[in-house]
């Protein structure tokens, strides 16, 4: 096999037993950037140079053995903060922009002796689902470069899928770990919202981001969430709870779980080959032992909007520290207001400048009440769904996405169409409850299809011990696009 081609897993034990160098991984992984990268565009930034010094300082430090990643290369995205690399968040108004620190996830990530390979691209700002909404270019799907890897991390999961790293870091605010794994045919794990610090994560809706893991493998999601997960108090919003082996229980399997299937998200509008797919993956689970029974979300109906003027509230107010004063691109103007408008006009990309309207309409005087803190009660109701459905059964198993990619621009005129892309993701944010998407079968035209299995807040464990059960049963994970 093709170092480029391994997992986290076995590439931290091939290491450690000697059957492969550090150097030779990682100038693999280099040799396939540059082999594939002109077709796929995953990559914002490349750091060559910094990871060769990298790998130069870990094996001089002697600390290999006590690191769980030691030498690892891995990709992030490129709205996390890495300190003297660009954050761009791939926005003209970030372009030139070096954080001066280190996210918590990447400092965890340090300190277990990981190499940065680069930055991956995304929607600006992580608002969008196709990455096309990227300021700089479109990252193409490995498995057809004329359609969409998903977004917004759809630069990392399209690496991962065409072995560009072992693994990737995203972020998920509405589905942007989890859609892009579905469309690229790789695992998306999005944690409960604060068993991972956001520190040093740009934010686009505080109360929703969530950073996780995009992998080849159920196994490497939940060696990664080892290393990232667990309090900061850097961060207001990261949890108080114990760090935990989540690899510890992987291989208990399913036998005696109770999985629910909510009947409001096999409805019109759901791909026959997806819907099929998902249901043979959910008879794959029973066979397993699983017991299986119909549950009910009854606010379903009503993510999609609660979601978009809740993030987009949001997002208007985190996005108003750009405004070329402190940082990022400033352009000329002949008065201070003038410098303002010319920055964010020139600066922000059309569906940047489209949500930050739409959050500063819903959060304007005469319509906070109609609209926002209205969603916010429609939030409370949709949380008390899942509250209500885990009272029954321990997981719940839905379709990730409501069809395989999408062709490039197929959707860019139509922002509503590709808003309810993220349809059946988003509830799962609005709640703050964990979700994955494992690989579950494809579509006739050879496009992957994903499963999302949903599980209680802090209960990863039992969510990844499911979708391992799942993925070693099957072998969809294993499937590469040839490039």
């Amino acid at each position: 096999m093709e170092p480029f081609r391994l997992g986290v897993s076995d590439a931290v034990d091939l290491l450690r037993r000697g059957g492969i160098s550090a150097a030779e991984l990682l100038e693999a992984l280099f040799r396939r950037i540059d082999a594939v990268e002109p077709v796929v565009r995953a990559f914002v930034t490349v750091t060559r140079d910094e990871a060769s010094a990298r790998l130069g300082e870990l094996e001089s430090s002697g600390e290999g053995p006590h690191q769980a990643l030691h030498a690892i290369p891995l990709a992030v995205k490129d709205n996390i903060c890495t300190a003297g690399v660009k954050t761009t968040c791939s926005s003209r108004i970030l372009r030139n922009f070096v954080p001066p620190y280190e996210s918590t996830v990447t400092a965890r990530l340090l300190r277990e002796g990981y190499i940065l390979l680069g930055k991956t691209n995304l929607d600006e700002f992580a608002m969008g689902s196709s990455t096309e909404n990227s300021g700089f270019f479109p990252t193409r799907n490995p498995w057809d470069p004329e359609r969409v890897p998903g977004g917004s991390s759809g630069g990392s999961a399209a690496a991962v899928a065409a072995d560009e790293c072992l693994a990737a870091l995203g972020s998920d605010t509405g589905g942007s770990i989890r859609q892009p794994a579905s469309f690229c045919g790789v695992v998306g794990l999005k944690p409960t919202y604060g068993r991972v610090s956001r520190y040093g994560l740009v934010a686009f809706a505080s109360s929703l981001d969530q950073i996780g893991p995009i992998t080849k493998s159920v196994r490497d999601a939940a060696l990664l969430l080892n290393v990232i997960s667990g309090h900061d108090p850097l961060d207001s919003t990261s949890a108080p709870v114990d760090r935990q082996d989540f690899t510890r229980s992987l291989d208990r399997g399913v036998k005696g779980l109770r999985i629910g299937v909510p009947k409001e998200y096999f409805v019109e509008g759901l791909d026959r080959e997806v819907e099929q797919a998902v249901r043979d993956a959910i008879g794959e689970l029973e066979r397993l032992g699983a017991e299986v029974s119909e549950v009910s979300l009854p606010h379903t109906g009503y993510a999609v909007a609660t979601y978009y003027i809740l993030a987009t509230s949001e997002a208007s107010s985190n996005l108003a520290r750009y405004d070329g004063v402190k940082y990022g691109f400033r352009a000329e103007g002949a008065d201070l207001i003038e410098m303002y408008m010319e920055t964010r006009a020139e600066g922000f990309g059309p569906e940047v400048k489209r949500r930050i309207m739409l959050g500063t309409y819903a959060l304007s005087a005469g319509y906070y009440e109609a609209y926002y803190r209205k969603a916010q009660q429609v939030r409370t109701l949709i949380k008390e769904d899942f509250e209500r459905a885990f009272e029954r059964v321990d997981l719940i198993v839905t379709p990730t996405t409501p069809t395989p990619a999408f062709r490039l621009g197929e959707k860019v005129s139509d922002p509503l169409q590709m808003y309810l892309s993220d349809i059946f993701t988003i509830s799962v944010n609005l709640a703050g409850v964990p979700g994955i998407s494992i690989p579950c079968g494809f579509s006739t035209e050879g496009l992957p299809i994903g499963m999302q299995l949903i599980g209680r807040h802090f209960d990863e464990e039992t969510l990844l011990r499911a979708a391992h059960a799942y993925e070693a049963a099957t072998g969809w994970h294993g499937r590469r696009p040839v490039l």
